[in-house]
């Protein structure tokens, strides 16, 4: 029986394990998928398991999508150029770092039917999932990208993957034509980012990478000023395949079953 994790602190939330475990059974792969909650202290541990190959898949999610990086013999051209892991295998003996979370993002916004060309894009947030939404985004053509994040230095350090960033103070609501939350800010019910969208004016696309609660009240905001909104789950979904491809050779079939999983 082979093992994979998704690992994070915190990740009571995550709803990797009901997606993975799905697509296993349904493809007749013999294999479990758990969650587990980690300190930074335990990931050089966890990576030699992965050695030991008594791990067979570790997918990372924050805090640890940075910090696994000093513990892996190797990364792909995306993971290395965004700093960022989320999905690790042992091909040839060699811990590699792959980076599925463009991909995810990219999947997700073609899926809602929505155009980055020459668009606007202000992102809240500067930890996590950031570097690979940026690079997704210039990759789509995006025009300009804004970044907010509460600790501006953490925003400012973005600049040494991206030199093309604009960034502005917290609180500050420029004009755009796409706004991503992707601060941990809506896991909680009674979270709320309060930045005042008043003014914004509507034909706004409101993007939230959380998909667990599956309405945030960013989204709910964005919904009441006339704005289209879409939460993170296809993003979710789609990195998860990606990762499923990595790691059985296998692009399992995303259906209305898979879609309604989440609906938690």
């Amino acid at each position: 029986m082979k093992n994979y994790l998704v690992i994070g602190n915190p990740i009571e939330h995550s709803l990797s394990p009901e997606l993975h475990n799905y697509w296993l059974k349904n493809n007749n792969i013999e294999a479990i998928y758990e969650k587990n909650k980690l300190t930074e202290d335990d990931l050089e541990k966890l990576i030699l398991q992965i050695k030991e190959k008594k791990i067979n898949g570790i997918n990372v999610t924050v805090p640890f999508k940075k910090k696994i990086i000093p513990y892996v013999d190797k990364l792909t051209l995306e993971a290395q150029n965004t700093q960022s892991v989320n999905t690790i295998c042992l091909e040839n003996d060699k811990v590699i770092g792959h980076n599925t979370d463009i991909g995810g993002f990219k999947m997700s916004v073609k899926k809602s039917n929505y155009d980055l060309t020459n668009k606007k894009v202000l992102i809240l947030g500067a930890g996590g999932v950031v570097p690979s939404i940026i690079f997704a985004l210039n990759e789509m053509k995006a025009s300009k990208i804004i970044v907010s994040n509460r600790t501006k230095e953490k925003a400012e350090n973005l600049k040494s993957l991206f030199d093309k960033l604009d960034i502005i103070e917290w609180g500050n609501v420029p004009d755009f034509d796409m706004i991503i939350n992707a601060t941990s800010l809506g896991l909680k019910e009674e979270d709320k980012i309060n930045l005042d969208f008043s003014k914004i004016g509507t034909d706004k696309f409101f993007y939230d990478v959380i998909y667990n609660p599956k309405e945030t009240n960013f989204l709910k905001e964005g919904k009441k000023l006339g704005n289209k909104t879409e939460n993170g789950k296809l993003m979710f979904i789609y990195q998860a395949l990606l990762a499923f491809n990595v790691w059985h050779g296998i692009k399992p079939e995303i259906n209305d079953e898979v879609i309604n999983l989440l609906d938690q």
